[in-house]
């Protein structure tokens, strides 16, 4: 609202004379709801909001405003009609700078935006004030020097990850792995395990994720599929005989004659002779060896010998044809693992019969020993050991004649013992 505000004037005086304040010696010089400014010469009765908001505002010289320097002005009254107390002078008030006098005598705001009467820059935006204006910039800018630049939002970290500064504005995203949240600044972590891009085992981590493989599994280059692990090829201990891979594992085969043991591993012989899963006869005595078995017939002693027992026999000392001949024949059976580590101790024999004045002499009698391969150890005067010294691969069947000597001085008495030792070897090394 405009008001056209009554000017009173005290007595003329023609002297010059000190200005009187009429607002402190005058009694009541305004009535009402309106306050008194002392003037050179005289007063003014002008509404109390309007005289507050005159001693409020500062005078200045901005020239981006529309005033000149060193002549403050008021700002415009309030909006609102205001009933005068005093009564109405005629003659119209002038306005004061940035309103212009309408035709009913108010007083009316120019817009120097819209009559482009503003010195603002061409960077600047002009905004229409109360008596005046301002120059200011659009959002995204800041005022520097007169000169509206534009403001780098990436600097002062308004994104969460990335930023794009782009001329009064900026953009946001986000690292792979992440989405751009409705804000349009933060970012959220994407759960890439939803999409199931693992062939087995997948663990979301932020901003990324992680596949694992079963176990029997490796993962391979793509860190998406899982490939079978050859668990055969990391070691040939892996199984005691033969590795077989299967997906995500291995299985332990042994060969014929053995079973495979609770470690899934190892290879354990089948005793056929305890299990009657063979093929001897009644007649025949089933012998165990390492992978296999054999029957054995019954003894038959070869003239001039005769059975003594089931496993030997024996050449009389009163049988002409025994002479030079061993007086016994002990027959033994063993078996002996391929490829044994060597020197190994595998069998012992001892006299049974000692008598005062003898002693006795170990050897290895006869065909069986070419390659060298045992050799007899005298452990004391009645016993030896017969001695693996070098490793036999099988399958193979050995027969071995180990001879003990018994030399008498004193009754100058020479005579021998046989055992005939017969030696599977097994075709494995278990």
């Amino acid at each position: 609202m405009h008001t056209r505000c009554p000017r009173q004037f005290s007595p003329q005086l023609l002297t010059f004379s000190p200005d009187i304040d009429e607002c402190r010696t005058v009694p009541d010089a305004c009535r009402g709801d309106m306050q008194c400014v002392n003037q050179n010469g005289g007063y003014l009765c002008i509404p109390r909001g309007l005289y507050t908001i005159v001693e409020r505002e500062p005078a200045y010289s901005d020239t981006s405003r529309g005033y000149p320097e060193a002549e403050p002005y008021p700002l415009p009254p309030p909006p609102g009609p205001v009933a005068p107390s005093y009564p109405i002078v005629s003659r119209s008030a002038p306005c004061i700078l940035g309103y212009t006098l309408s035709e009913d005598g108010t007083c009316n705001d120019i817009d120097e935006c819209v009559t482009d009467s503003h010195q603002c820059n061409p960077t600047q935006v002009c905004i229409n004030t109360a008596g005046g204006y301002t120059c200011s910039c659009t959002e995204g800018y800041w005022l520097v020097g007169g000169q509206c630049q534009d403001i780098d939002e990436c600097r002062y970290g308004y994104c969460q990850q990335l930023c794009a500064n782009v001329p009064g504005s900026y953009s946001c995203s986000c690292n792979p792995g992440f989405t751009l949240n409705p804000d349009s600044r933060t970012c959220q972590d994407v759960d890439e395990c939803a999409d199931e891009p693992c062939s087995h085992g997948c663990f979301n981590t932020y901003g990324s994720y992680m596949c694992n493989c079963d176990e029997g599994f490796e993962l391979a280059s793509d860190g998406t599929t899982c490939n079978d692990l050859n668990e055969c090829g990391f070691s040939e201990f892996l199984c005691q005989h033969r590795c077989v891979n299967t997906p995500g594992s291995f299985q332990c085969h042994c060969p014929g004659g053995y079973y495979l043991y609770e470690d899934g591993r190892s290879c354990e012989d089948i005793n056929e002779c305890e299990t009657g899963n063979n093929t001897c006869t009644t007649a025949q005595v089933c012998f165990n060896f390492q992978g296999g078995y054999t029957c054995l017939d019954q003894l038959k002693c070869d003239p001039p010998y005769i059975e003594l027992s089931d496993n030997q026999c024996m050449c009389s000392s009163e049988n002409p044809a025994c002479r030079d001949r061993p007086f016994t024949i002990l027959y033994r059976h063993m078996d002996l693992s391929s490829g044994r580590s060597v020197p190994a101790d595998i069998f012992q024999m001892q006299a049974t019969t000692r008598y005062p004045g003898a002693f006795y002499i170990f050897q290895i009698k006869g065909p069986g020993n070419e390659g060298r391969e045992f050799y007899m150890r005298q452990t004391s005067n009645v016993s030896a050991t017969l001695v693996l010294s070098r490793p036999i691969k099988g399958p193979r069947v050995l027969v071995l004649d180990l001879e003990m000597v018994t030399v008498n001085n004193v009754i100058n008495f020479r005579g021998s013992s046989i055992i005939r030792l017969t030696i599977y070897v097994s075709e494995y090394p278990f």
